[in-house]
Order: structure tokens, then sequence, then C-alpha cells
């Protein structure tokens, strides 16, 4: 963690600032350690000169204790962590005056009204100045230790897959199936979930973010599930598009037309390559078998302590591949009252190209 000090430090010092005030719930865990749900750390530009602080209240005394390294100082405070409860911990200055210099905060995570509160508990001692993801920008290259958990999560969410198409598809709700995975995802030892688990049969499948209904999987459909476990705080994120019998001409074309797709794009993903020109392999693939149109979400996204998180694999995403990054590599096609199909890996991206962290195949698969 005190590596991770020095690393933001940096930013804040290159943006001219003298502090800057986290407060986003995952970018705190990953700076300090600490997963209470009420916490805020205050980092210098000069940690070798003023001290890393976070601050949280009583309920988590002995919690932060626990978690946090000896690297931040901790305080416990009894007010509002963002307002008077951070000025009346906020480091006193010492250059003998009353001015705290330039904080820097994050507009993305900061509301206008916790602002005013802050401006109010400093009464001119302080300028909170916006500065934006530079914490997330830190969490885009994962450590070795993030790289194990998120591809343990990977592995569990895996196990229990396996465990439900052990017992079939067919003749069980759509809401069935979700809670049997979810289930199983937990008893093999999942904290949480990354999200709720997506199960849509036949032409439900033509909705991305369907939620699983109490109806009833047939013979002969397609059934795309989309599901991931969080273990140690870290996400795992996979679909599959499992077959439960015969399917039309048409299905199967767009099924083949995916796969293709997905396996022509995770190839492209290494160090190099902007999210964009990653997304335009299956974008082209799937435009030239005449279903651009239906593929309207980008191909992929970071994952880590979030189950969305940048870097962005889409026709804006800008930003370079990089080794140490985790993406998703999903492209689908939806056609309204017909099917839909999604297939989704998890890749880490390494230093001479990627490595997929699931392990479920992708191939066309009947499940009864």
């Amino acid at each position: 963690m005190a590596e991770r000090i020095e690393r933001l430090a940096a930013k804040v010092a290159e943006a001219g600032l003298d502090w800057l005030l986290v407060s986003a719930p995952l970018n705190v865990r990953w700076l300090t350690g600490f997963t209470g749900s009420n916490g805020v750390a205050l980092c210098p530009a000069d940690p070798g000169h003023h001290p890393a602080v976070l601050l949280t209240d009583f309920r988590y005394s002995e919690q932060v204790a626990a978690q946090a390294p000896s690297a931040w100082q901790i305080e416990i405070a009894s007010n509002d962590l963002l307002g008077a409860g951070l000025a009346e911990h906020f480091p006193v200055p010492d250059t003998g005056g009353d001015s705290y210099g330039a904080v820097g905060y994050d507009d993305r995570h900061l509301t206008v009204a916790q602002l005013g509160a802050l401006q109010a508990a400093f009464d001119g001692r302080a300028s909170f100045e916006p500065l934006s993801g530079s914490v997330e920008t830190l969490r885009l290259i994962k450590s070795a230790s993030e790289v194990e958990k998120i591809g343990a999560a990977a592995e569990l969410a895996d196990a229990a897959m396996i465990e439900l198409l052990d017992g079939g598809l067919v003749g069980r709700t759509e809401l069935e199936v979700a809670l049997i995975l979810e289930s199983a995802m937990r008893r093999l030892g999942a904290q949480e979930l990354s999200f709720p688990p997506i199960v849509a049969a036949g032409a439900h499948g033509a909705l991305p973010h369907a939620e699983p209904r109490d109806v009833t999987i047939a013979a002969d459909e397609m059934v795309t599930i989309d599901w991931g476990a969080k273990l140690d705080g870290y996400c795992s994120d996979c679909t599959r598009t499992y077959l439960t019998g015969e399917v039309n001409d048409v299905r199967s074309q767009i099924y083949d037309l995916v796969l293709e797709a997905q396996i022509a794009a995770a190839a492209a993903v290494r160090p190099g390559p902007t999210g964009r020109e990653v997304d335009l392999v299956a974008r082209k693939i799937i435009e030239e078998g005449g279903y651009g149109e239906n593929f309207g979400h980008g191909l992929g996204h970071g994952v880590g302590l979030d189950v969305h998180e940048a870097p962005r694999l889409s026709r804006h995403g800008d930003a370079p591949l990089e080794a140490g990054m985790i993406v998703t590599v999903e492209p689908g096609i939806y056609v309204a009252g017909e099917c839909g199909v999604r297939i989704e890996d998890l890749l880490l991206v390494t230093a001479d190209g990627s490595k997929v962290l699931n392990g479920l195949p992708k191939a066309r698969q009947l499940v009864s």
C-alpha cells in the first residue's frame, strides 16, 4: 500500500495540488485495504513530509486498524467525514499559517452538496480543485495479487456453471436457473455476485440486459447466461449462449458469426492496440455478416474491484491496451422477436498477447 501512496502522490504533485481527497469506496479500498462503508483517504503530494490519512467512524475502529497498513495515519472522526470530520483531523499546516493548500477531489464521485459541506467546514482555509480519475488510472494495471484474485473468481464462476449445466436447463424457469447459479457461486465461496445473473431464453435473449423471468425454458431454444462471482473483493464476468436442442438456420448462423467475431477479437488483445481498434475487429466481422445494426454495445470493458471499469473496448476506446490490464471480449447479436447471442471471455493482457482467465468452452454446446 505504501507503493500505491507513492504512485498516487506523484500524480497529485504533477497536478500542482497539495493533497488528494479520495472518497469513492472502491478507490479507498484499493488505496488503503480498508473495506468499510464509510471512509475517506487523504493522500499528500509529498508523503515524505506529510502523512497519508485515512478517516472512518467509531463503527470501524477495530476493522480499520486490522486492515489498513502502517503507511496510513488512521483517524476516527465523530462527525461527517466529508465536512467537519475531515476539517477536524486534517494534518496541521507546517507553514505557520492556517492554510491547508489546494485539495483535489474527484468530481465524478463527490456531489455538489458534499463539496459545499467541505468548503463550509474549511471556511476558506483550503481550495478544492477537481481532479478526476487519478486512482482509476492506477487501478488499470493489475498487480500479480489482483490477477490471481480475479482468476480465482473466474474459476469459481466456471465451477458454478458446470454444476448448473449438469442439472440441465429445459423445464426450469429463467428465474430458477439464475437462483441456482447464484446459490452455487455462494456455496463455492463467493462473497457476493459481480452482478445479478442474466438468463434469457429464445426471443428474450434479444435484450442484452434481460432480467430472468418466471418463464420455463423450452427445448430447441438458445439460452444466454451472463454471470460473475466476486471473491476477495474482485469480480469475474463471463457469458455463454447454450442450445437446448435443434435451432433453425438463422440462429445457427448468428451463433457462428458471434463466435467468429469473439475469437478474432480475443486474438487481437495485446499491448498496443486501442480499445477502438480491438472493437473494430469484431464489429467488422459482424457487419460483413449482415448484422452490424444488431451489435449495438461496445466489445468489452475492464474488470477488477468493479465489474465495469476502464479501459473501454468500444468505438470510444481511445486508450491503448497495456500489459496487466484485464478486459472482457463480448460481442453479441440481438434480433428482436428471434434470439440473442453473446459470448464473453475475461482476458489478461500479457507482455506478448493475452491469457484467457475463464475456461468454459465456446463452441456450440447442447444442454438438455
